[in-house]
């Protein structure tokens, strides 16, 4: 192609000294596009964990020139495990690289700090019954999720860094015990719903396909789907005509798969604390009082009796 270029440019009648400039530029302007493509296929990605549960520490080196290094996501599949049963699954790998952008955009200088990534369905089942706030499809149980933070990084930058890649679920739970950030590989979404003005101030440009509160997309929501659709996993986007139904799948309402903020997943407390606090309404009463003493029974009799025993 760019061979072409050269050719098609070469009989202008330029001076020899501006053809040659001029052809530099064609070229490096006609390769740009391809040589941040290959930078960005050929990148060699590096993680740091701390699990906040198991109190294990893993650094991984997960794709090497573009290519992910199967041994080590087996060992993430290990790490990432559900610390409950000790079940392991294979985990979405693209969550890797999703969690790699983040990390990058919002700066992370310290280890990526796991509440809870796989979740077994027997784990999930036992957190549903503790807790309405647990989802019963819930992408932590497919190996699609995970729930994090990173020292020194502001919550909501984490939140913003997800949305603004456009490439999965975004929760955000900064009132938890341990507030963190959800990030998943499912449809496009985020929970809780942000404002228009919220929105707005994460895409200024309105190029998202997040909707707001209000149920009307931004003025870029056309481009944006456009954009997911060229990079290849839009497909459900290609076919949809009504604006309700694209909102309906991209998020605009909650789906089966979020999670309420106070979710049990977060830190899983003892159950010891939501007990007593349900038992707590159903104290019993206050004991009836004694009647009043007799005025005309004579004081010595008062003994054949304790106060709370029932009257002769």
């Amino acid at each position: 192609m760019l061979a072409v270029f050269a050719r098609r440019f070469k009989p202008l009648l330029l001076p020899k000294a501006g053809y040659q400039v001029g052809l530099t530029a064609l070229l490096l302007l006609a390769g740009a596009g391809s040589v941040h493509d290959a930078t960005a296929l050929n990148q060699t990605r590096t993680l740091s964990f701390h699990h906040t549960h198991s109190n294990e520490d893993l650094t991984i080196t997960f794709k090497r020139d573009g290519r992910y290094d199967e041994a080590a996501l087996k060992q993430l599949n290990h790490f990432l495990r559900d610390w409950r049963s000790q079940d392991e699954t294979v985990m979405d790998r693209h969550l890797f690289d999703i969690l790699w952008e983040v990390y990058n955009d919002v700066g992370g200088k310290q280890p990526i700090q796991i509440v809870s990534a796989y979740r077994a369905p027997a784990t999930n089942a036992m957190l549903r019954r503790r807790s309405s706030g647990v989802a019963r499809h819930s992408q932590h149980m497919l190996g699609h999720a995970m729930d994090f933070f990173i020292p020194g990084v502001p919550l909501e930058q984490i939140r913003y860094a997800g949305l603004r890649l456009q490439r999965g679920g975004v929760g955000f739970y900064p009132t938890s015990g341990s507030p963190f950030v959800h990030l998943d590989t499912g449809g496009i979404r985020h929970w809780p719903r942000m404002t228009r003005e919220q929105l707005v101030r994460v895409f200024p440009d309105g190029r998202t396909v997040h909707v707001p509160t209000d149920g009307t997309p931004l003025k870029g929501y056309e481009l944006a789907k456009a954009d997911i659709e060229r990079r290849g996993n839009g497909d459900d986007a290609a076919v949809i005509s009504k604006p309700s139904l694209l909102a309906k799948l991209f998020g605009a309402g909650k789906s089966s798969d979020d999670e309420d903020e106070g979710a049990a997943s977060v830190n899983d407390k003892p159950a010891a604390n939501t007990v007593v606090a349900a038992a707590a309404p159903t104290k019993p009463a206050a004991p009836t009082p004694p009647p009043p003493p007799q005025p005309h029974q004579p004081a010595a009799a008062s003994h054949r009796a304790p106060p709370d025993d029932p009257p002769d």
